[in-house]
């Protein structure tokens, strides 16, 4: 079977705060904080950090300035700075700005897509052939999220059989690598499970991330059953615990990058990351965003208690 666990998996972490984490903020975040922040979060040990999206600055305007942030970013080497695009026009201007990586997005859920990006799953993905296609031939790198792909807040459980032929489109279309997204964070160990044992039959476990987020505090469970379980490395984490999604009614933040980091490393992880800096890289946004960060280990610094 194609989801054996290897002696010693080391997880790899897309840090995706400074886009996902920061997109779904009602306070409006200086795009000389947002490089800050991601400046910072690069002096960690990440060896990945999705910078912004080049969106429509209507639909998410916390993304408005992403061609900015960019300019201002202290580039690290050794850390890749991905971008996210919903078409030709985001991807021209990720080009412009230097992006290192390219994602692309489409769900596993209709109602979802329609509410997302009004298209259906199989005319978003039209919509982004051809940001494959001059992403593939200007030799990027090329991720594809897959919202919803466990629970839609529309449509209720999400089964595999929805999820494999979407996987296997991209697959198809030459993706690098895929992000499967609990977008609401109501997935369960078993339901981790129950999408792995087929998912993992037909992708390469190198090529897959998970995207949990933690609305009912099940997303560090999810990440280590993912990675004891089945040998998955990969998983997108936001600094902080912020996040959420605009389309995702009751939907709270990505998991916290600072608290997966604890729970692998206690595991037995050999992480290369710092926490204390992860958590001062959040923690120097706390006055932009106007409210106190969701992690838990933020929690743990701010009250002093270490027992």
């Amino acid at each position: 079977m194609g989801y054996a666990l290897s002696a010693e998996p080391q997880p790899r972490i897309v840090e995706v705060g400074p886009r996902d984490g920061l997109q779904n903020e009602s306070a409006v975040v200086s795009a000389e904080k947002k490089a800050a922040f991601v400046d910072a979060l690069a002096k960690t040990g990440l060896k990945e950090i999705e910078t912004g999206a080049f969106v429509s600055p209507q639909a998410v305007p916390q993304m408005a300035d992403t061609a900015e942030v960019f300019a201002k970013i202290q580039r690290r080497p050794g850390v890749v700075y991905s971008a996210l695009v919903p078409n030709q026009k985001g991807l021209e201007r990720a080009m412009q700005a230097g992006a290192d990586k390219i994602s692309v997005f489409t769900a596993a859920s209709e109602t979802f897509n329609q509410k997302n990006i009004r298209a259906s799953i199989s005319e978003s993905i039209e919509r982004f052939r051809p940001v494959i296609r001059e992403t593939k031939a200007a030799r990027l790198p090329l991720r594809a999220y897959i919202s919803t792909a466990f629970h839609c807040p529309y449509e209720g459980p999400v089964k595999p059989v929805a999820v494999l032929p979407i996987v296997k489109t991209l697959m198809g279309l030459g993706v690098d690598e895929l992000s499967i997204g609990d977008t609401i964070g109501k997935a369960s160990p078993r339901d981790v499970r129950s999408l792995l044992k087929p998912l993992l039959d037909i992708v390469p476990v190198e090529k897959l991330f998970l995207h949990f987020h933690d609305t009912y505090g099940m997303a560090i469970a999810n990440a280590l059953t993912a990675w004891r379980e089945f040998g998955v490395t990969g998983f997108d984490s936001s600094t902080g615990g912020l996040g959420g999604c605009p389309y995702a009614p009751g939907a709270s933040g990505n998991i916290a990058t600072e608290d997966l980091v604890f729970a692998l490393s206690a595991e037995g992880a050999d992480m290369g990351i710092d926490i204390e800096k992860l958590t001062a890289a959040a923690r120097a946004l706390v006055p932009s965003l106007g409210h106190p960060l969701d992690s838990r280990l933020s929690r743990v610094a701010s009250t002093g208690r270490h027992s």
